[in-house]
């Protein structure tokens, strides 16, 4: 399965990733369809979560890297737990702005909002992901298509859940302060990331979640950047009748570091 999937994302950079753009968007046309027939049905519950994430992409090689994450996911901004994700890959460059990543997730989740999960449940997660940037003008784009099987295993449960998530991501960097993005000089980030679900284990979510985040970001260094701003995260629910509308603060450390000139 997974090396099937690994073909699959290579064939995306082959096909200018023409059959995941299309699986995301019948994923948000069932969404619709859905949204269409069960307004009646739906139910809403708001919640304020404070996300603290690390992030590192750091070379070994010419061509290849290390990733590193650690996210701190707190509901109500700090005061409740709400997850734990911890995630590792290990990078290729394909191009100067192409790069491929495998890895893997460990992730924990609480029970939090109106409608909690029965208790804290835990989530193994391998990924694929090609990761394209480009620029227009002044603006810098990143591309981000994610491939993910997930093991999640519900609280009480005794055996896993096997289920296959997709995910793009376009985000767009503006600078403050003249053409390129420096160290020492501000600049503002935003992005949109939507989630879909496939597979046989997927039951009335095949749109899975949509994130929409605005920031002011903050170059430290040349090797660290700092982000702090607002996501708002829409999460549909395995029943399709619970939708989440989360407003999160997130506050991002990127530091990447290049051992390979060191």
């Amino acid at each position: 399965m997974i090396f099937s999937l690994l073909g699959l994302t290579f064939a995306f950079m082959n096909s200018k990733s023409i059959l995941f753009k299309l699986v995301m968007c019948l994923g948000l046309l069932a969404w619709l369809n859905s949204s269409a027939q069960a307004q009646s049905e739906r139910t809403k519950d708001f919640n304020n979560n404070g996300w603290y994430m690390y992030f590192g992409d750091h070379k070994l090689s010419n061509k290849w890297g290390l990733h590193t994450e650690v996210q701190w996911r707190r509901h109500n901004i700090l005061k409740d737990p709400q997850q734990l994700l911890i995630r590792t890959g290990m990078n290729y460059d394909l191009t100067p702005s192409a790069m491929f990543t495998l890895g893997y997730g460990y992730i924990e989740t609480h029970p939090y909002g109106d409608y909690p999960a029965p208790g804290t449940f835990p989530e193994h997660r391998i990924y694929q992901q090609l990761q394209l940037k480009n620029s227009v003008a002044r603006v810098g784009l990143m591309h981000r298509y994610r491939l993910e099987q997930r093991w999640v295993r519900p609280a009480g449960a005794e055996s896993s859940t096997y289920l296959n998530r997709a995910r793009y991501m376009l985000k767009a960097t503006l600078p403050l302060i003249g053409s390129t993005i420096d160290a020492g000089e501000p600049f503002l980030a935003a992005y949109d990331e939507i989630f879909v679900g496939f597979g046989n284990n997927i039951q009335r979510n095949i749109f899975d979640q949509n994130r929409a985040y605005a920031a002011l970001g903050y170059k430290i260094s040349d090797a660290a950047t700092l982000e702090l701003g607002y996501l708002n995260q829409i999460v549909q629910k395995a029943n399709g009748v619970v939708f989440e509308h989360n407003h999160t603060l997130q506050v991002s450390l990127f530091y990447n570091l290049n051992f390979s000139q060191q």
